[in-house]
């Protein structure tokens, strides 16, 4: 018969497959293997074991748990993935943590030097809610794709939140340039092979990624791969992988994706194939905000119309926002903000977008400064509808902690006016 200390594991995918199978020799018989800090509040009041095991992650460890395994008197070990999981679990009363690379022998010798039952304060703070995700998606031709989803995480980095902008735009690539990156080695590829290999960590994520010191903040960026020959290696649930460690290495992490909602591939291809367009798919599903761009002519709103279609069949409508660019009354006529909210109303049903004025000089300015719009042109018009869409649509929660003003970067041009 099976014997040891019963213990409940709530951990990570990628640390509980290295831990599992070595528990039995430390002493250590798994009673329960909950996959978030309910399931495992749950199961410490119903089997009352002798440990948790768990990671410093919100959505495994919280405040509920803490008080759970203090009432049922079960010992907690946690593990914490670099200084924001320490930082978590210190936040909910937890001092002493295990790294993450910590061995089952070193859980068993922990819990054999004596872990304490965890006594939680009287006003535990909240454990932190995970970084949110936003995807900028835009049907064929639409414009400034990549410029918008630049310029929402320069004016989300503004706001003193700590902001990743990941490119996955698998035929397109262009966040590096625009930004003058070097793209050598890009970011997302190697934070994909992590995720396959079960080895991405917010450590990993800092290695991968560049960062870009901007006016009024710094962005952590993944870049996208440069040649799109490289495709297969931005799987649907590599790209979900990478993006869900994200909310834990950032606070709002913000997707350019490819244009691309096809999944027809599957049907002439085995099941199990890979597909160009599954970095897009995997991006606008597991975003909690979909932008979706496109371009204030008749041909733009006649594709964005046909588009906006498919992609509300993949995700729900409530969660899409619409902005409209370049909008020009030399394209659309008299009253051209009228005109295309009454048109996306009639064709499409959709009652509620944001129009970018045209300006041909900030969005030049931008490219040719290598640098996010709002930082080129901050007087741009088309940076004030971005900035007043940012504020009302995605700064939906209270700034942790105010950042440090960046230096402007030496040897940029002056923005345009």
């Amino acid at each position: 018969m099976t014997t040891g200390t019963p213990a409940v594991l709530c951990l990570a995918p990628h640390l509980e497959d290295r831990l599992l199978p070595q528990l039995p020799t430390a002493g250590l018989l798994v009673v329960a293997r909950p996959a978030g800090a309910d399931e495992a509040a749950e199961a410490l009041v119903r089997l009352r074991p002798g440990v948790l095991v768990t990671s410093a992650e919100p959505r495994h460890l919280d405040a509920a748990l803490v008080r759970a395994a203090a009432s049922t008197g079960t010992a907690l070990v946690v593990l914490a993935e670099g200084d924001r999981g320490r930082a978590h679990a210190a936040a909910l009363g937890v001092g002493e943590v295990l790294d993450a690379a910590a061995t089952a022998a070193d859980v068993a010798a922990r819990i054999e030097q004596g872990v304490p039952v965890p006594v939680p304060a009287e006003d535990v703070p909240a454990a932190a809610p995970p970084g949110r995700v936003t995807a900028v998606w835009g049907p064929a031709g639409s414009p400034g794709r990549t410029t918008t989803a630049i310029a929402l995480a320069a004016e989300l980095a503004a706001a003193g939140l700590r902001v990743a902008l990941v490119d996955a735009d698998t035929i397109g690539a262009a966040i590096a340039p625009s930004l003058g990156l070097l793209d050598e080695a890009p970011g997302l590829a190697a934070a994909c092979r992590l995720a396959a290999a079960g080895a991405l960590t917010a450590a990993e994520l800092d290695r991968v990624a560049q960062r870009y010191a901007g006016v009024r903040g710094e962005l952590h960026v993944l870049t996208g791969i440069g040649r799109p020959a490289r495709w297969p290696e931005l799987s649907a649930d590599r790209v979900t992988a990478v993006l869900e460690q994200c909310r834990s290495w950032a606070d709002h992490t913000v997707v350019d994706t490819g244009f691309n909602l096809e999944a027809d591939e599957e049907i002439v291809s085995d099941l199990f194939a890979p597909r160009r367009n599954a970095a897009t798919l995997a991006a606008v599903q597991a975003a909690d905000t979909v932008v979706a761009v496109g371009a204030g002519d008749p041909i733009g709103l006649a594709r964005y119309v046909r588009a906006f279609g498919d992609l509300v069949e993949l995700v729900d409508p409530h969660r899409v926002h619409s902005v409209i660019g370049k909008v020009r009354q030399s394209a659309v006529g008299l009253g051209a903000g009228g005109q295309i909210r009454a048109s996306l109303q009639r064709f499409g049903g959709i009652d509620e977008v944001t129009l970018v004025p045209s300006d041909p000089a900030a969005y030049d300015a931008a490219l040719l400064t290598a640098r996010p719009l709002p930082d080129a042109a901050p007087r741009s018009a088309a940076t004030a509808a971005l900035r007043r869409f940012a504020a009302d649509r995605l700064i939906d929660r209270p700034v942790r902690a105010q950042r440090r003003r960046v230096p402007r970067l030496r040897g940029l041009r002056p923005a345009a006016s």
